[in-house]
This record gives structure tokens, sequence and C-alpha cells, in this order.
């Protein structure tokens, strides 16, 4: 049997819009309303945020019910819409040293000063599905709200600011100390980038790469496929503020995270040293920062024997929204491209008989 093309015009396609918007918006339960996606969804909105490329938490929230909670489509329309909004400005670098802490951990350390604070985490219980509270939501709902009044009345205050572990670490000249950045930084969005690239632009394009694409390099990395198996010096996860030209402007919810790695001795100094590698990202999303800071760290390294040491492979691959475009468009039409190879492989095989 011949190879058949599908037909279809502008009517089909117009009918497949109108079934989404009826998939999306058609349902007989209630609504999800967006400011129950921003309190309820919290770490999802954060996901598309950081991937999207866009501190927005309402428009990633729009973003999530429109997309019927894929963060793939959900992070496409956010950078999207990003594109098509003028540029008023950069705003001065951020501080997190002035980050008001909710977590702060490090896995380098027991006593850290100021202590570590825990926050909000299932880090520490079983990964169980709670049945229990789902099958009572008033209740827990009650046990909730009093479990953040007996938070409230016996916790001690948090501190304004803490200091950088990895700071301690630098005085005692067991860190290095990183490049100084230079004085114009390139901007990922706006240039077209080489490789290699300068260590902000790499940060650039992790900052906004896919979480799943981010942890798969990184985890290659922890296995031996890069070398790097290092331990958390601190990790945020905070509100910090942001600045045009001095004027506050208000605060945004960021994951700072700082890996120390191994041993090294730089060819210009006579005493081992640590490194170290840094990652932040929009929102809350540690697997996100942890990731980024060991692929962040495993790019440093002279060789490049191993994918995760690749900056080309890392940085093209773990963008989410190009991998996505380039994966859906194999769904559109390509009846010209293939008619040619079947051509081609029947011409083939008749030259063979």
């Amino acid at each position: 049997m011949g190879y058949v093309a599908v037909k279809g015009g502008e009517k089909a396609i117009l009918n497949s819009e109108e079934l989404l918007v009826a998939k999306t918006f058609g349902h007989e339960s209630e609504p999800i309303e967006v400011h129950q996606i921003l309190e309820q969804f919290a770490l999802a909105v954060d996901r598309v945020m950081g991937e999207g490329g866009l501190y927005w938490p309402k428009l990633a929230a729009y973003a999530l019910k429109q997309a019927l909670g894929d963060s793939f489509e959900a992070a496409f329309l956010v950078r999207a819409f990003r594109s098509s909004v003028p540029r008023r400005g950069y705003t001065d670098p951020i501080d997190t040293r002035k980050m008001r802490v909710h977590r702060r951990i490090s896995a380098a350390f027991k006593d850290v000063p100021g202590g570590q604070i825990l926050g909000a985490t299932p880090d520490y219980g079983l990964r169980f599905i709670r049945f229990d509270l789902f099958e009572n939501l008033h209740q827990a709902r009650i046990r909730a709200k009093k479990a953040l009044e007996n938070l409230a009345r016996a916790g001690i205050p948090i501190p304004d600011s803490f200091p950088k572990i990895v700071d301690i670490l630098r005085e005692q000249g067991l860190l290095v100390s990183p490049p100084s950045a230079p004085r114009i930084l390139t901007d990922i969005t706006m240039e077209t980038v080489s490789i290699p690239t300068s260590r902000s632009a790499r940060l650039q394009f992790l900052a906004r790469g896919e979480t799943g694409g981010l942890l798969a390099l990184a985890y290659s990395s922890m296995r031996g496929y890069g070398q790097i198996h290092p331990a958390i010096g601190e990790l945020r996860v905070g509100d910090v503020p942001v600045c045009l030209e001095g004027r506050p402007l208000g605060w945004i919810r960021v994951t700072e995270c700082e890996v120390i790695s191994r041993m090294e001795r730089g060819e210009d100094q006579d005493d081992p040293h640590f490194t170290m590698g840094y990652g932040l990202c929009f929102g809350q999303n540690e697997l996100k920062a942890i990731s980024m800071a060991v692929l962040d760290r495993t790019m440093q390294m002279d060789v490049c024997e191993t994918p995760a040491q690749d900056q080309e492979f890392v940085l093209l691959h773990t963008d989410g929204i190009e991998a996505m475009g380039f994966c859906l468009h194999y769904k559109l039409p390509h009846y010209v491209t293939f008619q040619a190879d079947l051509n081609q492989l029947r011409g083939v095989r008749r030259q063979k008989k």
C-alpha cells in the first residue's frame, strides 16, 4: 500500500483549538482559581517562572491553568510572553546576604553561625501519600492552622541576615575566591553566545534550564562521569530585595546553593584548596539549584572528557523550551521530506532487484 498524506485545513485547526478551550475550561467540576494555584501549587509555579525566565507568579499560575498542568507548556507560554514585553532596564545585582531566610541548611557543617533552619520540607520524613489528610480536608486545615499558631508562639525570631558559610573557608584560605565579574556582562536573551562562554553566561543558561535536564547531567557527574561529588556548603531559600539604581522595587523569592568540591592544587598555588560551584534560581526549587551548582563546578574543569564537562553539550541540551519545541515539531506535517525518503528507499530497492 502506498503512502497517503493526511488531508486537513484551516477549519480542522480552528476546531482543534476550540476543543482545547473546552478541555481547559469546559469541565463540570468547580474551576480552580488562580489564587488557589498560587497557594496550593507554589512549587510548580516557581518551576514555571524559573524555566520561563520571568518572575511573575500570577502569570505562571495562569500559564499552568491554560496548559492543564503541563509545566513544559506553561514555561513555553511564559517565555513567549516575556519575549513580547519591552526591556525597561537592568536592576542592580541582588545581594543574597540580605535574604530574608525561610530555609537554610548546610550538609558540610553541623554547627553553623546562625544555626540551621529546616523550614518546611519533606526531606526528613517518609514519602507516603497522606490519605488521612485527604479524607478529612476540614480537619487537616484546622490542624495546619493550629500548627502555625503554635510555631509562632514558640518560635525564635529569625535574624534579618546570616553570614555566608563559604566566607569562613575563604577567610582561612581553604576555598578559592571566585573570579571577579567583568564590568559588562553578557545577556544571553539579547546577544548571540559563542561556546566556550563566560561563567556569567553559563549561569544564565542554567538558571532558566529545565530542572529534569539539569538533574540528569548533574547526576551523571555525581556517578563518576565528571568526577564532581560535592558537599553542600549552604542551601538557602528566601526573599531578596530587588533594586534599580539603588532604589528598592520589591522582593523576590530565590533558591541559592553553594557546593564545595574536592581539593585541588592550582598552578600558581602551593597549597591545595577547595573549589566551589554556584546555583541560583527563581522561587523554591532546591533540586534545580543543587544541579546548577554541580554543573557549574563540573564545567570549570580544564579537561572535557564527559558530557557534563562539555559546555556546548550541557548548555544547549538543558533548555527545556528549545528541546520541547524541537521535539514537538515532529508532529507537524513532514509530508514532502518523508515522500522524498520513500522515493529514495523504493529506488534503492528497485536497483537491487
